[in-house]
């Protein structure tokens, strides 16, 4: 399809007369007019009636129509991108990454520190969505790399290699006025209002299989696939909830809430997952190796990355 007909139709179709188009384009009505019956005989259909002094479109000018307004708006789009890209190019890079929602957004900004130190000037972008999206996205060469709560599914028609950055036994938490009172931990669960990760998160199928082994009877009120709400609700004393240890002291001064224990035979691990074999990207390696040097380290009680 030849798209300057296309446009000639689809200002027409805007302006209502060939005359109208024609003077916002600076031609000749001869010329718009010749240019739009091109586009009928090419599509074998007419795409105008008369109607009074003008046109009017028929039922098959309203269909090319509509596909017309998406076309040019998607080319608006793509020059407008492309612009804004080259100008944020010249003065900073953009490293794009994609976060899984199941990861703790503390986490995710000290798993991030490290770009603060980095020898260029750095753009961050982040998405975040299911670990299916993102990794979509990272296929198509949207993202630079993933950080994810499991590592890269089997059987999905993506390349990508997905590394451990370490990992953290799971704890659980409270706000003060619920959990005042109770027995010990775990034996505070028992029908206590528990809210959970949704099933998508690696770490769920875990933590139910803990309550079942340890004959904890808990009454789960919510479940959610973000876990920032999850604590906003827990903050309002609507349950327990639980999650990574490594962020304890964060998770209590920003939510105004209690650890109340640890299970260190549940873990959550953390994952990075990007396309390269051998890291070259400079941040992507800086991501890595300071989660490994800095963020998993030994904690005070005992909390170890493996």
């Amino acid at each position: 399809m030849n798209l300057k007909h296309l446009r000639y139709f689809w200002a027409v179709a805007h302006a209502g007369s060939v005359a109208a188009a024609a003077g916002q384009l600076h031609l000749t009505p001869q010329t718009v007019s010749a240019q739009v019956k091109l586009l009928e005989d090419d599509l074998g259909t007419a795409l105008f009636k008369p109607a009074g002094r003008g046109l009017e479109l028929t039922e098959a000018g309203r269909v090319a129509l509509s596909y017309a307004d998406e076309i040019f708006a998607l080319g608006h789009e793509m020059v407008s991108s492309l612009r804004a890209n080259a100008l944020s190019e010249q003065a900073m890079t953009a490293f794009r990454i994609g976060v899984t929602e199941a990861i703790p957004k503390s986490l995710t900004h000290r798993l991030l520190a490290s770009l603060k130190r980095a020898e260029r000037p750095i753009r961050l972008v982040c998405r975040e969505g299911t670990i299916d999206y993102l990794l979509g996205e990272l296929a198509l060469h949207r993202l630079e790399m993933v950080l994810a709560d499991r590592p890269m599914p089997a059987g999905l028609a993506v390349r990508g290699h997905s590394r451990k950055l370490g990992d953290s036994a799971v704890a659980f938490f409270a706000a003060p006025e619920l959990a005042c009172g109770r027995a010990a931990f775990p034996s505070c669960l028992n029908a206590a209002p528990l809210l959970l990760p949704g099933p998508n998160a690696a770490v769920r199928g875990e933590i139910d299989r803990w309550l079942g082994e340890a004959r904890l009877y808990p009454r789960v009120v919510g479940e959610f696939d973000d876990s920032a709400l999850m604590k906003v609700f827990a903050q309002a004393g609507d349950g327990y909830f639980p999650a990574p240890a490594i962020i304890s002291d964060e998770i209590c001064a920003r939510y105004g809430v209690n650890e109340v224990g640890q299970v260190d035979e549940v873990r959550e691990a953390f994952w990075l997952i990007s396309t390269e074999r051998r890291i070259q990207h400079p941040e992507v390696r800086a991501v890595l190796e300071d989660a490994r040097r800095v963020v998993f380290v030994p904690q005070c009680g005992g909390e170890a990355a493996r």
